[in-house]
Protein backbone atom coordinates (compact mmCIF):
# COMPACT_ATOMS: atom_id res chain seq x y z
CA UNK A 1 0.00 0.00 0.00
CA UNK A 2 2.87 2.21 0.86
CA UNK A 3 4.29 2.22 -2.99
CA UNK A 4 0.67 3.15 -4.58
CA UNK A 5 0.36 5.83 -2.00
CA UNK A 6 3.80 7.31 -2.15
CA UNK A 7 3.75 8.44 -6.06
CA UNK A 8 0.25 9.71 -5.01
CA UNK A 9 1.46 11.75 -2.31
CA UNK A 10 4.17 13.17 -4.88
CA UNK A 11 2.06 13.84 -7.13
CA UNK A 12 -0.77 16.10 -5.66
CA UNK A 13 2.83 17.79 -3.71
CA UNK A 14 3.62 18.70 -7.11
CA UNK A 15 0.67 19.67 -8.45
CA UNK A 16 -0.26 22.11 -5.39
CA UNK A 17 3.99 23.58 -5.85
CA UNK A 18 2.47 24.09 -9.59
CA UNK A 19 -0.68 25.96 -9.04
CA UNK A 20 0.99 28.10 -6.63
CA UNK A 21 3.73 29.02 -8.58
CA UNK A 22 2.08 29.11 -12.02
CA UNK A 23 4.43 31.30 -13.49
CA UNK A 24 7.39 29.90 -13.07
CA UNK A 25 9.61 28.60 -15.50
CA UNK A 26 9.80 24.94 -16.80
CA UNK A 27 12.84 24.15 -14.73
CA UNK A 28 10.00 23.59 -11.75
CA UNK A 29 9.11 20.55 -13.50
CA UNK A 30 13.07 19.34 -13.26
CA UNK A 31 13.52 21.58 -9.54
CA UNK A 32 10.05 20.15 -8.47
CA UNK A 33 11.19 16.47 -8.83
CA UNK A 34 14.46 16.59 -6.69
CA UNK A 35 12.53 18.32 -4.68
CA UNK A 36 9.60 15.71 -3.99
CA UNK A 37 12.35 12.87 -4.71
CA UNK A 38 14.67 14.44 -1.21
CA UNK A 39 11.69 14.73 0.65
CA UNK A 40 10.65 10.88 0.22
CA UNK A 41 14.68 10.28 0.80
CA UNK A 42 13.89 11.58 4.28
CA UNK A 43 10.70 9.46 4.64
CA UNK A 44 13.51 6.57 3.62
CA UNK A 45 16.00 7.36 5.61
CA UNK A 46 18.31 6.77 2.38
CA UNK A 47 21.82 8.84 2.03
CA UNK A 48 23.13 10.41 -0.65
CA UNK A 49 24.20 7.75 -2.69
CA UNK A 50 20.51 7.11 -3.61
CA UNK A 51 20.03 11.18 -4.21
CA UNK A 52 22.79 10.89 -6.70
CA UNK A 53 20.70 8.35 -8.65
CA UNK A 54 17.67 9.91 -8.67
CA UNK A 55 19.60 13.30 -9.82
CA UNK A 56 20.66 11.29 -12.86
CA UNK A 57 17.31 10.09 -13.52
CA UNK A 58 15.83 13.32 -13.05
CA UNK A 59 18.53 14.84 -15.48
CA UNK A 60 18.62 12.20 -18.06
CA UNK A 61 14.92 11.92 -18.26
CA UNK A 62 15.15 15.84 -18.95
CA UNK A 63 17.83 15.58 -21.86
CA UNK A 64 15.43 12.92 -23.69
CA UNK A 65 12.83 14.96 -23.67
CA UNK A 66 14.35 17.61 -24.85
CA UNK A 67 15.98 15.19 -27.91
CA UNK A 68 13.16 14.28 -28.46
CA UNK A 69 11.56 17.55 -29.45
CA UNK A 70 14.45 18.56 -30.95
CA UNK A 71 14.23 16.22 -33.13
CA UNK A 72 10.90 16.96 -33.97
CA UNK A 73 11.75 20.40 -34.61
CA UNK A 74 14.08 18.78 -37.06
CA UNK A 75 11.58 17.20 -39.17
CA UNK A 76 10.14 20.64 -40.00
CA UNK A 77 13.27 22.93 -40.15
CA UNK A 78 16.21 20.56 -40.88
CA UNK A 79 17.31 21.66 -44.22
CA UNK A 80 19.90 18.62 -44.65
CA UNK A 81 18.35 15.04 -45.46
CA UNK A 82 20.73 13.85 -43.09
CA UNK A 83 19.86 16.10 -39.98
CA UNK A 84 16.31 15.02 -40.53
CA UNK A 85 17.31 11.36 -40.28
CA UNK A 86 19.30 12.57 -37.29
CA UNK A 87 16.37 14.13 -35.99
CA UNK A 88 14.47 10.87 -36.65
CA UNK A 89 17.04 8.83 -34.80
CA UNK A 90 16.44 10.73 -31.67
CA UNK A 91 12.85 10.48 -31.30
CA UNK A 92 12.93 6.64 -32.15
CA UNK A 93 15.94 5.95 -29.57
CA UNK A 94 15.43 8.45 -27.24
CA UNK A 95 11.35 7.34 -26.96
CA UNK A 96 12.27 4.14 -26.55
CA UNK A 97 15.11 5.14 -23.83
CA UNK A 98 12.55 7.21 -21.81
CA UNK A 99 9.69 4.50 -21.58
CA UNK A 100 12.57 2.62 -19.89
CA UNK A 101 13.30 5.19 -17.89
CA UNK A 102 10.06 5.99 -16.60
CA UNK A 103 9.98 2.26 -15.96
CA UNK A 104 12.15 2.47 -13.63
CA UNK A 105 11.50 5.37 -12.17
CA UNK A 106 8.01 4.32 -11.20
CA UNK A 107 9.05 1.48 -10.16
CA UNK A 108 11.69 2.72 -7.55
CA UNK A 109 9.17 5.84 -6.47
CA UNK A 110 11.56 8.30 -8.29
CA UNK A 111 9.63 11.62 -9.46
CA UNK A 112 10.67 12.80 -12.71
CA UNK A 113 9.86 16.06 -14.82
CA UNK A 114 7.35 15.88 -17.09
CA UNK A 115 8.77 18.24 -19.44
CA UNK A 116 12.06 19.52 -19.96
CA UNK A 117 14.19 21.99 -17.51
CA UNK A 118 15.03 25.21 -17.83
CA UNK A 119 18.15 24.37 -19.69
CA UNK A 120 17.22 21.91 -22.15
CA UNK A 121 14.35 24.37 -22.82
CA UNK A 122 16.51 26.99 -23.37
CA UNK A 123 18.42 24.78 -26.82
CA UNK A 124 14.55 24.07 -27.79
CA UNK A 125 13.61 27.57 -27.83
CA UNK A 126 16.57 28.69 -29.29
CA UNK A 127 16.39 26.28 -32.16
CA UNK A 128 12.69 25.90 -32.80
CA UNK A 129 12.71 29.47 -34.36
CA UNK A 130 16.33 28.63 -36.71
CA UNK A 131 15.42 27.54 -39.94
CA UNK A 132 17.92 26.16 -43.22
CA UNK A 133 21.30 25.84 -43.31
CA UNK A 134 21.02 27.96 -39.60
CA UNK A 135 19.01 25.47 -37.84
CA UNK A 136 21.28 22.13 -39.79
CA UNK A 137 24.46 23.98 -38.20
CA UNK A 138 23.20 25.24 -34.83
CA UNK A 139 21.17 21.45 -34.03
CA UNK A 140 23.83 19.53 -34.74
CA UNK A 141 26.39 21.28 -33.22
CA UNK A 142 24.26 21.32 -30.05
CA UNK A 143 23.81 17.77 -30.96
CA UNK A 144 27.50 16.82 -30.82
CA UNK A 145 27.97 18.65 -27.62
CA UNK A 146 24.44 17.56 -25.77
CA UNK A 147 25.45 13.40 -26.82
CA UNK A 148 29.35 14.07 -25.33
CA UNK A 149 28.29 15.47 -21.99
CA UNK A 150 25.35 12.71 -22.22
CA UNK A 151 28.03 10.02 -22.78
CA UNK A 152 30.17 11.31 -19.96
CA UNK A 153 26.94 11.07 -17.55
CA UNK A 154 26.14 7.56 -18.50
CA UNK A 155 29.89 6.03 -18.06
CA UNK A 156 29.60 7.42 -14.67
CA UNK A 157 26.23 6.24 -13.83
CA UNK A 158 27.55 2.95 -15.42
CA UNK A 159 29.85 2.50 -13.08
CA UNK A 160 29.03 4.57 -9.40
CA UNK A 161 24.98 4.29 -9.60
CA UNK A 162 24.21 2.25 -6.41
CA UNK A 163 20.99 1.36 -7.75
CA UNK A 164 21.45 -1.66 -9.77
CA UNK A 165 18.31 -1.29 -12.02
CA UNK A 166 19.54 2.20 -12.42
CA UNK A 167 23.30 1.28 -13.07
CA UNK A 168 22.06 -1.11 -15.85
CA UNK A 169 20.06 1.44 -17.41
CA UNK A 170 22.98 3.55 -17.91
CA UNK A 171 25.45 0.58 -19.10
CA UNK A 172 22.88 -0.24 -21.48
CA UNK A 173 21.88 3.32 -23.19
CA UNK A 174 25.31 3.89 -23.05
CA UNK A 175 26.52 2.34 -26.49
CA UNK A 176 23.56 3.93 -28.04
CA UNK A 177 24.32 7.30 -27.02
CA UNK A 178 28.29 6.75 -28.27
CA UNK A 179 26.79 6.02 -31.60
CA UNK A 180 24.81 9.30 -31.33
CA UNK A 181 27.89 11.03 -30.77
CA UNK A 182 29.56 9.29 -34.03
CA UNK A 183 26.72 10.33 -35.97
CA UNK A 184 26.20 13.36 -34.69
CA UNK A 185 29.63 14.48 -35.65
CA UNK A 186 29.46 12.79 -39.07
CA UNK A 187 26.10 14.99 -39.87
CA UNK A 188 27.80 17.65 -38.22
CA UNK A 189 31.47 17.43 -40.37
CA UNK A 190 29.55 17.02 -43.65
CA UNK A 191 27.53 20.30 -43.75
CA UNK A 192 30.78 22.20 -43.66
Amino acid sequence: MKKIVLPFIVLATSLAIACNNGDKTSNDSVEMAKDANNSIDSTKGTGDSLATDENFLVEAASGGMMEVELGKIAATNAASPQVKEFGQLMVSDHTKSDAELTTIARLKNIAIPNMPGEDHMKHINDLKNKKGADFDKAYMSMMTDDHEEDVRKFEKASKDAKDQDIKSFAAKTLPVLKQHLEKAKAVKDGLK
